[in-house]
């Protein structure tokens, strides 16, 4: 027989980000909000390999022109991709690799959503066969 010994029950603790301003929550808010677009994301998977200029990541997500370079300065003026002149092109990459991370993260969750509603709809297919 193992002994074990219990630990005495830790309080539960605050969320830290409650600690935050609304003013530091608002920066947090609009870092996501750049997030929330479609064409920014095209655009931030097709710098995951590396710095690329603007022709480069038209051809590489087919947005148009103008399309990519008003994200891109949304994405610049976040602070998420930095821009690199050489020569007369200008080169944009990420600026923290860590945003992938964050990426992942969300696509593993919605995996795990996307099986317990599958496995959801597996019992109700169940049910309907079994009436």
């Amino acid at each position: 027989m193992t002994n074990t010994t219990l630990k005495p029950m830790q309080p539960i603790s605050t969320c830290e980000y409650l600690q935050l301003s609304p003013a530091a929550l608002a920066l947090m808010a609009d870092f996501f909000k750049v997030l929330s677009e479609v064409s920014r994301l095209q655009i931030i998977c097709c710098l995951k390999s590396g710095a690329k200029n603007v022709t480069q990541i038209i051809e590489s997500t087919g947005l148009g022109q103008a399309n990519v370079s008003k994200h891109l300065k949304v994405l610049a003026q976040a602070g998420i991709v930095t821009r690199t002149q050489q020569g007369v092109s200008v080169y944009y990459d990420i600026a923290n690799p860590f945003l992938f991370e964050v990426c992942d993260l969300v696509c593993e969750s919605l995996v795990s959503q996307m099986q317990q509603q599958n496995q959801h709809l597996e019992q109700l297919r169940a049910i309907k066969v079994a009436v």
